[in-house]
């Protein structure tokens, strides 16, 4: 065998090459803006929760009227925080102005009071809006209410039961014992079944309503017959009450409650037969927000106006109470 001579005699070197794979290097900071904003909204949104649970009804409504154009608005110098971040009115500070629009052909005083700039209009004016509004409210409850009853087959007969009408103290709703057909048994406190169905009707109605309610028993002039000091006040007074109950039963606020008021046989709803059927029954008012009442209209089933007194009516608060 022969030997290889020279170099090829040594072993040739085997060489590994190792490639050493590093990081990507930095890819930006796009997903903290995204995150952020994630946060940001989730933020609002809970926040926005805790406000409505908050908040009552009156103030969700006035919530709503500011951001509604129509509604009367109170202009400021500055909104916001103020500085440089308040935004400025044209009009000047405390103006009241109206943004809605009528047609030209209503020259009605309520038509001229909505469509003009109400910039140092005077208090009455403001309180004619204001009325306008309430009176719209009102009739837009009757025609709820009239229709919940003509709709329910449960009810439909009870439509002569039912009356509401509008009074210087606000939206009165009447439920009336009619001939042959009482809401109450004789002589007691405890209603029929169709009676708390109706009232319960009536109770998820009123409740969107921010106005407080009086609520009113009456009875017809025949005495009671019973023992010991019972007598008409004090069924009135418990027929009111068992009305009250039944409202907060259907889910009514015990807050907007302003009194239960028993007045026996003292408001005839049928004035020329005292003894009536249609005497007895349940009256619930909801109260005007600015009440002013004509002497003799309080507490009153008589639609007569008389000569206006000066003092605002001042709704009184609590359980039960005689007049």
């Amino acid at each position: 065998m022969v030997k290889k001579k020279g170099n090829e005699d040594k072993l040739q070197p085997i060489i590994v090459k190792k490639v050493k794979k590093g990081g990507g290097g930095h890819h930006g900071g796009a997903w903290k803006v995204a995150y952020a904003d994630f946060v940001t909204a989730m933020m609002a949104f809970f926040l926005l929760l805790w406000l409505l649970n908050v908040t009552t009804d009156v103030q969700k409504e006035g919530i709503a009227d500011y951001f509604d154009p129509t509604a009367l608005k109170v202009s400021q110098s500055e909104s916001g925080a103020g500085g440089v971040l308040g935004g400025l009115t044209v009009s000047s500070e405390g103006a009241m102005t109206d943004t809605a629009q009528v047609p030209l052909t209503d020259t009605t005083p309520q038509s001229r009071i909505r469509g003009q700039n109400l910039e140092g209009a005077s208090d009455e004016a403001v309180q004619a809006e204001q009325r306008r509004r309430e009176e719209a409210s009102f009739a837009k409850i009757k025609a709820e209410i009239e229709e919940a009853i003509s709709e329910n087959p449960e009810l439909e007969d009870l439509g002569e039961n039912l009356q509401v009408d509008v009074t210087p103290e606000g939206l009165r709703i009447q439920i009336i014992d009619q001939a042959g057909d009482p809401m109450f048994p004789s002589g007691s406190a405890r209603m029929f079944t169709k009676t708390e169905n109706l009232m319960a009707e009536v109770s998820q109605i009123i409740s969107k309503m921010p106005n407080d309610i009086s609520i009113r028993g009456h009875t017809d002039a025949t005495p009671y017959r019973g023992s010991g000091d019972y007598t008409n006040w004090e069924l009135s007074a418990d027929r009111a009450n068992a009305s009250r109950r039944v409202l907060l039963d259907n889910g009514y606020t015990e807050e907007k409650i302003a009194n239960v008021v028993g007045k026996a046989d003292t408001d005839h709803f049928n004035k020329e037969d005292p003894t009536a059927d249609e005497n007895r029954r349940i009256s619930i008012i909801l109260l005007r927000a600015t009440a002013e009442v004509s002497e003799g209209d309080v507490n009153t089933n008589d639609n007569a106006r008389t000569k206006k007194s000066s003092v605002p009516y001042q709704r009184s608060r609590g359980n039960i109470r005689f007049p």
